[in-house]
């Protein structure tokens, strides 16, 4: 139902991860009974997490691990993975940079991502993930995404993600050529997922290209400042809902099913476990999985548009490292946070909601409830702030 915010000009609620709660079933189920594999396209994952295309994340050496644990953690074709040989060194001048926390911190983030895209490393890149027995996913902007599609396939390439801050499947300029999607999509044999969207009509139109999955999140990211610079975004659980609900149709009405991903503003296994409530048929993590000893930020994290050259739309910041990405996947759980043990959170909500598999997670009932995590808490507070947290 529309509100008035002003005269003649209405404006629609919508609504955040801390504004909502699951309600438990009238049947619970078994949390080793509980199904979390996921489909996007053909290819299943046994759980039903990817990790971000962000340099931080992921390089060749997480996206194995974390590809042996059942996920896919997608690496980042623009990033320093292709531009330099050796990445980890630029990594830790990042990381440097970072820790300092100044102005200088974007700027040598620009000035790292000023050298061009080594294309002989995309295919270094995709073999080296392959050797290591995992499925390879990649990522790259709309612009470049004709000519590396080409090259991550011949590499081997499971699948291929063509992301930015806002796509559509209808794009105008004067004096720029449009990106045709469903050409690239059709042209290449392997499975295709496009964002980043939060609307119902912009997933329809983007399903029509022929992908296989939808990212859903326009800045809800730790180290994203998109809705700060540009004033854009829509809550993510307002967002899911939506896109699910263009999947659904797009469904019934074609008989294919497009996966919806959703990305970013995850922080805890609850919020999780909201995103798969609302729609979701997987979950792409960033910050999250930045906190693990594999990663190559080690607890240092940067937006992906950061290093803008005219209007960066991301930030450094330190989120430490907690764990090994086993320990923060699969547990055991060594922190009370709800930042570990994802998939074993998963587990146990859906057995709570009588949920056996990721599809029945979507028909969980949802409450609207913005003090859910504050009512009774008052002693978590009171040490919170002793602690000077």
């Amino acid at each position: 139902m529309p509100f008035f915010i002003g005269k003649d000009r209405e404006a629609r609620r919508v609504y955040g991860f801390d504004e909502v709660a699951l309600v438990p079933s009238t049947t619970t189920v078994d949390i080793d009974d509980v199904d979390t594999t996921t489909r996007i396209g053909k290819m299943k994952l046994e759980i039903p997490f990817l990790a971000s295309a962000m340099d931080g994340v992921v390089d060749v050496k997480f996206a194995i691990a974390f590809g042996k644990l059942g996920g896919l953690a997608v690496l980042n074709l623009d990033g320093v993975q292709t531009r330099y040989e050796n990445p980890q060194e630029v990594i830790e001048k990042i990381r440097n940079a970072c820790k300092v926390k100044d102005t200088k911190s974007t700027a040598t983030i620009q000035e790292v991502y000023k050298k061009p895209v080594n294309e002989k490393l995309i295919s270094k890149r995709v073999s080296e993930i392959k050797k290591g027995g995992v499925m390879a996913a990649v990522s790259t902007i709309p612009k470049n995404a004709q000519r590396y599609s080409k090259i991550a396939e011949e590499a081997g390439c499971d699948v291929f993600v063509i992301q930015s801050t806002v796509t559509t499947a209808k794009f105008e300029s004067s004096n720029q050529e449009k990106v045709d999607l469903k050409k690239i999509c059709s042209s290449i044999k392997i499975p295709t997922i496009i964002g980043n969207t939060v609307s119902y009509e912009t997933s329809l139109e983007l399903m029509e290209t022929g992908c296989y999955g939808i990212l859903v999140g326009i800045g809800p990211g730790a180290a994203c400042t998109t809705r700060g610079v540009l004033g854009i975004g829509v809550p993510q659980v307002t967002a899911i809902v939506d896109c699910a609900a263009a999947r659904d149709f797009y469904y019934k009405k074609t008989g294919k099913y497009v996966s919806i991903i959703a990305d970013g503003g995850m922080v805890t296994g609850g919020d999780i476990c909201k995103a798969f409530a609302c729609g979701s048929d997987a979950v792409m993590i960033g910050s999250g999985f930045v906190r693990a000893e594999e990663s190559p930020g080690r607890g240092y994290h940067w937006g992906m548009a950061t290093s803008h050259k005219n209007l960066p739309r991301g930030t450094g910041v330190c989120v430490g490292v907690s764990g090994t990405i086993e320990e923060i996947l699969l547990g055991p759980a060594k922190t009370d946070d709800g930042t570990q043990n994802l998939v074993g959170a998963l587990k146990t909500s859906m057995g709570s909601l009588g949920a056996r598999n990721i599809k029945e997670m979507n028909l969980a009932e949802i409450v609207i409830a913005p003090e859910i995590k504050h009512e009774g808490k008052v002693l978590q507070k009171m040490q919170k702030v002793g602690m000077g947290k």
